[in-house]
């Protein structure tokens, strides 16, 4: 039985989380824990707290072992973008688009 856990408008962009989420793809729940708690990246801190969260869900329901589970499906998917205008030379204005992402980690029995 699948149980997930869902972070929205988290404030990091989702090639950054993506590259964090393809790592962890597969892997049973308690070893991809210890990977991102070792890993050097920001997206690494975000993942791992949905991850746990998925977790206690399973482990909330008295029909699942938590020893048994893995990491049956990740996505990470755009949010709203946050608009902001950079000065540049001559006048002019870039546009800068601060990203969000909707992490969704779903874990299930092996």
């Amino acid at each position: 039985m699948e149980v997930k856990a869902v972070a929205k408008y988290i404030r990091i962009s989702p090639q950054k989380a993506r590259l964090v989420a393809d790592v962890i793809r597969g892997m049973d729940a308690g070893e991809a824990l210890k990977t991102l708690r070792y890993m050097p990246k920001k997206g690494a801190v975000i993942i791992r707290k949905v991850l746990e969260s998925a977790v206690a869900n399973a482990d909330s329901m008295s029909t699942i072992d938590v020893d048994t589970l893995y990491v049956k499906e990740i996505l990470v998917d755009g949010g709203p973008m946050l608009k902001r205008f950079r000065p540049r030379a001559q006048g002019r204005a870039t546009r800068i688009l601060k990203r969000s992402s909707h992490i969704t980690v779903v874990v299930d029995e092996k």
